[in-house]
Protein backbone atom coordinates (compact mmCIF):
# COMPACT_ATOMS: atom_id res chain seq x y z
CA UNK A 1 0.00 0.00 0.00
CA UNK A 2 1.15 3.30 -1.03
CA UNK A 3 1.98 5.66 1.23
CA UNK A 4 3.04 9.66 1.43
CA UNK A 5 3.89 11.74 4.71
CA UNK A 6 4.79 15.25 4.35
CA UNK A 7 6.35 17.18 7.35
CA UNK A 8 8.02 20.48 7.45
CA UNK A 9 5.54 22.94 7.42
CA UNK A 10 5.13 26.35 9.12
CA UNK A 11 5.07 29.53 9.78
CA UNK A 12 7.55 32.13 7.94
CA UNK A 13 8.36 35.75 7.10
CA UNK A 14 8.71 36.63 3.88
CA UNK A 15 11.97 36.42 2.33
CA UNK A 16 12.17 33.18 4.91
CA UNK A 17 13.00 29.98 4.20
CA UNK A 18 11.22 26.18 4.72
CA UNK A 19 11.84 23.06 3.60
CA UNK A 20 9.31 19.98 3.34
CA UNK A 21 9.63 16.35 3.65
CA UNK A 22 8.06 13.55 2.14
CA UNK A 23 8.59 10.14 3.71
CA UNK A 24 7.62 7.37 0.49
CA UNK A 25 6.24 3.75 1.54
CA UNK A 26 4.82 0.68 0.17
CA UNK A 27 6.59 0.57 -3.08
CA UNK A 28 9.80 0.62 -5.05
CA UNK A 29 10.47 4.60 -4.37
CA UNK A 30 13.49 5.01 -6.54
CA UNK A 31 11.85 4.32 -9.72
CA UNK A 32 8.96 6.63 -9.17
CA UNK A 33 7.84 10.31 -11.11
CA UNK A 34 6.93 12.71 -7.61
CA UNK A 35 5.82 15.98 -7.98
CA UNK A 36 4.65 18.79 -4.96
CA UNK A 37 1.61 20.60 -5.65
CA UNK A 38 -0.19 23.04 -3.30
CA UNK A 39 -3.62 24.10 -2.72
CA UNK A 40 -5.26 27.35 -1.07
CA UNK A 41 -9.32 27.71 -0.49
CA UNK A 42 -11.59 27.94 -3.42
CA UNK A 43 -9.49 27.01 -5.97
CA UNK A 44 -7.69 23.61 -7.03
CA UNK A 45 -4.72 21.99 -6.79
CA UNK A 46 -1.30 24.30 -8.35
CA UNK A 47 1.30 22.05 -9.47
CA UNK A 48 4.73 23.27 -8.38
CA UNK A 49 7.49 20.89 -8.96
CA UNK A 50 8.13 17.25 -10.44
CA UNK A 51 11.05 15.22 -10.41
CA UNK A 52 11.27 12.12 -12.44
CA UNK A 53 13.44 8.41 -12.15
CA UNK A 54 16.45 10.27 -13.46
CA UNK A 55 16.68 13.49 -11.93
CA UNK A 56 15.17 15.69 -14.06
CA UNK A 57 13.07 18.66 -12.78
CA UNK A 58 10.39 21.00 -13.96
CA UNK A 59 8.99 23.85 -12.20
CA UNK A 60 6.05 26.15 -12.11
CA UNK A 61 6.76 29.83 -13.32
CA UNK A 62 5.97 31.23 -9.87
CA UNK A 63 8.47 29.10 -8.15
CA UNK A 64 11.24 29.20 -10.58
CA UNK A 65 15.09 30.35 -8.85
CA UNK A 66 12.78 30.07 -5.39
CA UNK A 67 12.28 26.74 -4.77
CA UNK A 68 14.42 23.16 -5.76
CA UNK A 69 12.96 19.62 -5.13
CA UNK A 70 15.10 16.60 -4.59
CA UNK A 71 15.07 13.00 -3.65
CA UNK A 72 17.02 11.23 -1.57
CA UNK A 73 16.28 7.10 -2.75
CA UNK A 74 18.14 5.69 0.26
CA UNK A 75 15.84 7.78 2.72
CA UNK A 76 12.62 7.30 0.13
CA UNK A 77 11.84 10.72 0.68
CA UNK A 78 11.18 13.64 -1.91
CA UNK A 79 12.35 17.48 -0.60
CA UNK A 80 10.65 20.67 -1.45
CA UNK A 81 13.44 23.44 -0.56
CA UNK A 82 11.68 26.70 -0.29
CA UNK A 83 13.42 29.93 -0.20
CA UNK A 84 12.84 33.95 -0.89
CA UNK A 85 9.07 32.77 0.36
CA UNK A 86 6.35 34.97 -0.39
CA UNK A 87 2.97 35.46 1.12
CA UNK A 88 1.17 34.39 -2.04
CA UNK A 89 3.26 30.95 -1.22
CA UNK A 90 0.79 30.44 1.75
CA UNK A 91 -0.68 27.30 0.76
CA UNK A 92 -1.62 23.32 1.97
CA UNK A 93 1.38 21.52 0.11
CA UNK A 94 1.04 18.16 -1.28
CA UNK A 95 3.37 15.50 -2.36
CA UNK A 96 2.27 13.17 -5.01
CA UNK A 97 3.50 10.28 -6.95
CA UNK A 98 2.65 9.99 -10.84
CA UNK A 99 0.10 7.71 -12.41
CA UNK A 100 3.31 6.46 -14.16
CA UNK A 101 5.94 6.29 -11.88
CA UNK A 102 8.65 5.33 -14.86
CA UNK A 103 7.58 8.31 -17.00
CA UNK A 104 10.30 11.10 -18.06
CA UNK A 105 9.38 14.78 -17.67
CA UNK A 106 9.48 16.66 -20.54
CA UNK A 107 10.86 20.32 -20.76
CA UNK A 108 8.17 23.16 -20.14
CA UNK A 109 5.78 20.43 -18.78
CA UNK A 110 4.22 22.25 -15.22
CA UNK A 111 2.93 19.20 -13.13
CA UNK A 112 -1.11 18.23 -13.33
CA UNK A 113 -3.30 17.01 -10.61
CA UNK A 114 -4.98 14.73 -12.98
CA UNK A 115 -1.10 13.07 -14.15
CA UNK A 116 -0.91 12.00 -10.67
CA UNK A 117 -2.85 9.17 -8.04
CA UNK A 118 -1.53 9.00 -4.72
CA UNK A 119 -1.28 11.87 -2.62
CA UNK A 120 -0.42 12.90 1.35
CA UNK A 121 -2.41 14.25 3.62
CA UNK A 122 -0.64 18.16 2.93
CA UNK A 123 0.97 20.42 5.16
CA UNK A 124 0.22 23.67 5.75
CA UNK A 125 2.81 26.55 4.83
CA UNK A 126 1.86 30.38 5.81
CA UNK A 127 4.16 33.40 4.65
CA UNK A 128 3.39 36.48 6.71
CA UNK A 129 4.36 40.17 4.64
Amino acid sequence: QVQLVESGGGSVQSGGSLRLSCAASGYTYSSGCMGWFRQVPGKGREGVAAIDRIGTTVYADSVKGRFTISQDNARNTLYLQMNSLKPEDTAVYYCARARAPWWLLRPGYTPREADFDYWGQGTQVTVSS
